[in-house]
């Protein structure tokens, strides 16, 4: 379990925007690769860690308008929960993010691979969110990775 918080030179309602659409984790969750909306409760999940593709299925347990935004896992081969929290400060012109983020095996011991990124979450998680400060404050949020979503949105209109 990894929880780190951070300062954000933003009003709370605009890093609540940001932060509670879990597609653009990949922005700055470093170690996440993909995330897709299944529907507007449920995202599904996808990285490699070592040599092992990880997919799981994520659910919304809590969406508490800028205040609480919170997910479990239902399926997959990885289990993540996660918490973000948010608080005004300075009269709402800023806002406190406490973000919490457990990756946990289902059954049994993670392989080594595995353990290794479990154990480097912490200090992954406050880089991360260090990444986020720096896209949100400086307006470039949006745009990071803005290449891959493009891609993404015209695959799906040829599928559909």
């Amino acid at each position: 379990m990894a929880h780190e918080r951070i300062e954000v030179d933003l009003p709370l309602a605009k890093v609540y925007e940001l932060l509670s659409n879990p597609v653009h984790y990949p922005k700055f969750l470093n170690r996440l690769e993909n995330v897709e909306k299944i529907n507007s409760q449920t995202f599904e999940y996808s990285t490699t860690i070592g040599d092992e593709e990880f997919k799981w299925t994520t659910n919304l347990i809590d969406n508490l308008r800028n205040t609480r935004f919170a997910w479990i896992t239902i399926n997959g081969n990885l289990n993540q929960t996660g918490t973000i929290r948010f608080t005004p400060l300075d009269s709402g012109e800023r806002t406190r993010v406490d973000f919490s983020l457990d990756y946990r095996t289902f059954y049994g011991e993670p392989g080594e691979d595995l353990a290794k990124f479990i154990e480097k979450l912490p200090e992954q998680l406050k880089n991360d969110l260090k990444t986020f400060k720096e896209l949100a404050e400086n307006g470039t949020f949006k745009e990071a990775g803005s290449e891959d979503e493009e891609k993404a949105s015209e695959e799906n209109e040829v599928t559909v």
